[in-house]
């Protein structure tokens, strides 16, 4: 060991320079493809095939409640109503 040790360990602190060799690797972009390997890279085929379905599913309710009487009536009655506030 270096006679200088101690002191250099007081000057840098309870951490040693840990936190100065992590900020370094930070600065250098050493650390973020790390992180992107950790990561998922996307969806899988099943994902895909379950978020398809799901979709598709949302697609045909709303076009059932879209083209419901209801809904259209009340459309109808919603901008007569606006066409004759302007007239």
């Amino acid at each position: 060991m270096h006679s200088n040790y101690g002191e250099r360990r007081a000057r840098q602190g309870p951490l040693g320079g840990a936190v100065r060799a992590i900020s370094a690797a930070v600065a250098l972009g050493m650390v973020a493809p790390l992180r992107r390997r950790d990561r998922d890279a996307g969806m899988t085929t099943a994902e895909y095939a379950v978020g398809t379905v799901a979709a598709c599913a949302f697609a045909a309710i709303l076009y059932q409640v879209v083209t419901g009487s209801s809904v259209v009536s009340a459309l109808g009655s919603l901008i007569s109503s606006a066409l004759s506030a302007i007239s």
